[in-house]
């Protein structure tokens, strides 16, 4: 299981910790991931997804995963997330039609 954001793929970054003597060693700044169940208004369905908190708490901002999902850019999502994206625009291509 990756280390990645579903939604944001926000990934772990390395880095330094760095002691009172200045004494610099690699470390990894990992995502604070959480397990959550979203639900998507369109499709009336309810995805259970591993994301960030801080990704958590700009989909609440938003809206919802639907609208959080329209605004997101297809690189960054995972295959899950791009294949919940493809079925709430085609559910809405069929209402408009």
């Amino acid at each position: 299981m990756a280390r990645e954001c579903e939604l944001s793929g926000v990934k772990p970054i390395i880095g330094h910790n760095v002691s009172h003597s200045n004494i610099k060693t690699k470390r990894r700044f990992l995502p604070n991931l959480v397990r959550v169940t979203l639900r998507s208004e369109a499709l009336d369905r309810a995805f259970p997804m591993r994301i960030a908190a801080k990704t958590l708490r700009t989909v609440d901002k938003l809206g919802g995963l639907d609208a959080y999902l329209a605004k997101a850019k297809d690189e960054k999502l995972s295959e899950k997330a791009l294949k919940i994206k493809r079925d709430i625009a085609k559910k809405a291509e069929g209402v408009e039609a």
